[in-house]
């Protein structure tokens, strides 16, 4: 055989293996049918879908979908997944073939002997490698739930604050012309010579002061549209979306006693602590392989004799290194104890979290049963009996005006408790049922649909809950 027919077999040898695949794992094919799932709503083609046109008109769910699909750090969630998911690929494959090439030299080239070789690690190691990749890939995909559900609690906070600061401007502004009203009076009574001017002046004082209070509530209502505008993930050269006209509540029964269970069973959080906790295992486990052998097969040819002369190569790596080994195995073990500490903290946390906001919310509810049905109602009365008083000279103005300012306080006491509690039972939606209220993806009402041994849920998370309680 000629020199030339070798070059062209190996030449023909290296085309056949360029165009090999390996063999996926089961993780791998769950993860890839995920993916694709995940991509036909969320970025179709690689691509962002057309946005919502949003309008006054525009639903909760409108404006939930535009933030989903327009929220950079949720973009940047999903492709870091989506890099996770190659990962895996990667971390089961072969290393690549290496081509060989030696010559022997004395006075002239005496042997031309190109080849190739095939490096195959020891038992096991390739399939522990994708079992790390694939638990660190299901770790990306909760975050990426949970960067969505970040941006659903940015998103309704900023629209509830919205809707209720409208609410407390309105209270003000009511306010503003009982004063008005009141101002008159005093002006009569003074016209006529049963109170001093100092009434007139109470009241005008007072009227400033609550002037200045609307100028700042509707000076702070562009912070919030900031917020709304940030949360939709609209950059400073967009222009600002528009201010919903209605108001969706949220909707959840909290007389269920499987409410603290389900919050535990669909965080995204303590999911992807779940898959830190299998990627430490499967370390461990790659680090027992370590004593194992690598091993190389090759084969060369020498051009230059006739017949063709083949050297068949072969290497065995010596895993001779006993306190490397340990020392992974050791690693991986601490790795794991670590991930498992991490996770039943944050079991704890989630239960602390939930605690916490249902306090808030049965005692904002409590007090807006009582401010309602009780302290409204017969503050109103009380300010109309005030008045008639002050008519009939029985009290003077100063308790008329008492009278004004506590049916001032209890009105904005209950918007603050339907604040509060909206604002509550938004993040224990989140948090218990681990789907966002007028889910804009999915017809399930979550973004996407996780694989058998990933199916999960999304609850609030943490850096939410904290941004909610210093508010």
């Amino acid at each position: 055989m000629s020199s030339r027919n070798v070059l062209r077999y190996v030449s023909l040898g290296l085309f056949l293996l360029a165009g090999c695949k390996g063999i996926p794992t089961n993780d791998e094919k769950s993860a890839r049918q995920q993916q694709q799932t995940v991509a036909r709503d969320f970025r179709p083609d690689n691509r962002k879908p057309a946005l919502p046109t949003l309008t006054t008109n525009s639903s909760l769910g409108d404006f939930l979908k535009f933030a989903m699909l327009n929220q950079p750090k949720v973009e940047a969630a999903y492709y870091d997944w989506n890099a996770s998911v190659e990962r895996i690929t990667t971390a089961r494959s072969l290393p690549d073939p290496q081509f060989t090439f030696q010559m022997d030299i004395e006075n002239i080239v005496s042997s031309v002997m190109p080849g190739f070789m095939v490096n195959f690690p020891g038992a096991g190691k390739l399939r522990a490698a994708a079992a790390i990749a694939s638990a660190e890939s299901q770790a990306k995909y909760f975050i990426f739930e949970t960067a969505v559900l970040e941006t659903t609690y940015e998103v309704k906070r900023a629209y509830y604050q919205l809707h209720f600061l409208e609410d407390r401007i309105r209270v003000n502004r009511e306010t503003l012309e009982l004063l008005s009203e009141l101002e008159k009076l005093a002006r009569a009574q003074n016209e006529v010579g049963k109170v001093t001017l100092q009434d007139v002046l109470r009241a005008q004082i007072e009227q400033n002061r609550l002037k200045t209070d609307v100028a700042n509530l509707e000076d702070s209502r562009n912070s919030l549209q900031a917020e709304l505008k940030s949360a939709l993930g609209l950059g400073p050269d967009n222009p600002d979306p528009p201010l919903p006209k209605g108001f969706e509540p949220t909707d959840l029964d909290l007389s269920s006693e499987k409410l603290l269970a389900s919050a535990m069973e669909h965080s995204p959080r303590l999911k992807a602590m779940e898959a830190e906790v299998r990627a430490a295992e499967a370390a461990i486990v790659l680090a027992n392989k370590g004593r194992n052998p690598d091993v190389g097969i090759g084969l060369m040819a020498d051009a230059r004799t006739s017949p063709v002369l083949y050297r068949p190569v072969a290497t065995v790596s010596l895993p001779v290194w006993r306190d490397k080994i340990a020392a992974q195995i050791a690693e991986g073990q601490a790795a794991k104890k670590a991930a498992e500490a991490r996770l039943t903290g944050e079991q704890i946390a989630i239960a602390l979290e939930f605690a916490e906001r249902s306090v808030v919310f049965r005692e904002a509810s409590r007090n807006l049963e009582v401010l309602q049905n009780q302290l409204l109602p017969k503050q109103q009365e009380s300010l109309e009996v005030a008045r008639s008083g002050y008519l009939a000279g029985q009290i003077d103005f100063f308790n008329l005006t008492d009278a004004e300012q506590t049916l001032l306080r209890f009105s904005l006491a209950e918007v603050d408790a339907r604040e509060q509690r909206e604002l509550a039972l938004t993040e224990l939606s989140l948090l218990t049922l681990g789907i966002r209220p007028n889910a804009p993806m999915g017809s399930t009402g979550m973004p996407m649909t996780a694989p058998a041994q990933m199916k999960a849920s999304t609850p609030m998370p943490s850096g939410a809950s904290r941004e909610m309680k210093k508010r």
